[in-house]
């Protein structure tokens, strides 16, 4: 079973000042898909903290997936997609476009997106809105491609251009 972790960026949710609701959802969504969660964290907008926590998770944890939600936007305390180019050795753009795409059928803001997905190591870090219905729709894009990519980040071989996909 693929292992995961959820982190939400957010100063309010963590001063208690802000019930976290994308976590949980999450953390359904992620358990439907196969995934155990093996910890759910609110953190601060706080750049060094979480660039720390990322690397914890992925390199003394040795999770296989790291979801962030909040802080994606171009607020000045929107540090998310920042800490995660940070860590990341590679971005994985077309995960960060195709949701991105998804959203903008819905609202304009989509554009405002600042959302990072990227690779550390043999993790794949994704970075989700923070709202509720943000984070379940783009979670939700990128389902399709998950269990393919964690496969491919963390060595499997096989060619990629099967035809019965």
């Amino acid at each position: 079973m693929r292992r995961a972790a959820i982190l939400t960026i957010s100063d309010k949710g963590f001063k208690g000042e802000r019930e976290d609701l994308s976590g949980p959802m999450l953390r359904e969504i992620l358990g439907k898909a196969g995934f155990s969660v093996a910890k759910t964290e609110i953190l601060p907008d706080d750049q060094q903290l979480l660039e720390q926590r990322l690397r914890h998770l992925a390199d003394e944890s040795c999770l296989d997936l790291v979801v962030t939600t909040g802080g994606t936007g171009v607020s000045p305390q929107d540090v998310t997609p920042d800490a995660t180019l940070a860590v990341i050795d590679r971005e994985v753009p077309g995960m960060a476009e195709a949701m991105r795409v998804n959203s903008l059928a819905k609202t304009s803001h989509a554009m405002l997106s600042r959302a990072v997905v990227g690779v550390r190591g043999q993790t794949l870090i994704i970075n989700l809105p923070g709202s509720v219905t943000g984070a379940r729709e783009n979670m939700q894009v990128l389902l399709p491609a998950l269990e393919h990519a964690l496969d491919k980040i963390q060595g499997d071989p096989s060619d990629c251009g099967d035809i019965s996909e």
